[in-house]
């Protein structure tokens, strides 16, 4: 089987270039599960019942997101009616929503989709490393096929953590930095592993945001305001192929298309 995920996908313009091609790459590539990070559809900062749905609308099958899940409270009592949109499982168990979706594909496979977030640089939550080992203690034994977005800002966890799971889930791709890193592999024990996935939306940007705020904020150290760009706009993915049996990795490649 083969699994799509999409890269954070970064306000209108990372939803449009979605729209544009989601529909392609799934049948064109012959994708089985599509999986997106939303947490900044919303104009850069979260997502809303309203753009969960118009995502759900283009044939994504699960939602993941991070951090920035709490900056629309009105996603909140959405994620109890739609489980389809994920937190990352290492916040406490009392915050809305879940860490963990079971899928099932038009061909009547158990996918999991599991969201952790890292530690380093980023809001106090558990030890993902071991939210991880809770969850896959608890999964049914016929799902066979994994797959982890690990939301984090430092590079060397998320190396920590995809050889932490090395043949205990399909697949571990990074998000978060919006930055795509060029690791792309398939690790010994059988797990696919891309530190970062990069991000879907404006890459004449500073990592979807507008350059001059940003650039005024490195050298004055002053608060702006920040707004998504516009621009040359990217949808970055990674393809992952599944043996559907055992939920080793067979093959994975990074995906990119370039819109207007």
């Amino acid at each position: 089987m083969k699994i799509l995920f999409i890269g954070d996908i970064f306000g209108h313009a990372g939803r449009r270039i979605v729209a544009d091609h989601v529909g392609d790459i799934r049948a064109s590539q012959g994708i089985d599960v599509v999986i997106a990070n939303g947490e900044n559809s919303a104009g850069g900062f979260g997502i809303t019942p309203q753009i969960a749905d118009e995502l759900f609308s283009l044939k994504i099958d699960v939602i993941t997101t991070g951090n920035h899940i709490w900056d629309k409270r009105d996603i909140y009592d959405y994620m109890a009616r739609n489980p389809r949109v994920i937190r990352p499982a290492n916040y406490p168990a009392e915050c809305p929503g879940k860490g963990l979706y079971i899928h099932t594909t038009a061909k009547g496979i158990p996918v999991a989709v599991i969201n952790l977030q890292g530690r380093v640089y980023m809001p106090s939550t558990e030890d993902p490393f071991r939210k991880a080992d809770a969850i896959l203690a608890g999964l049914p034994p016929e799902v066979k096929v994994k797959f982890v977005d690990f939301h984090a800002e430092v590079t060397s966890e998320k190396v920590a953590l995809g050889w932490y799971l090395d043949g205990r889930v399909s697949a571990m791709v990074g998000t978060h930095t919006h930055i795509p890193t060029a690791d792309t592999r398939v690790l010994p024990g059988g797990t696919a592993y891309q530190t970062d996935c990069g991000m879907t939306g404006p890459y004449d940007s500073i990592i979807g945001v507008e350059k001059e705020p940003i650039i005024q904020k490195f050298l004055n150290s002053m608060p702006v305001k920040m707004e998504a760009a516009k621009g040359m706009v990217e949808l970055h993915s990674v393809i992952i192929e599944v043996d559907e049996n055992t939920g080793k990795a067979l093959s994975a490649r990074r995906h990119m298309v370039r819109g207007d």
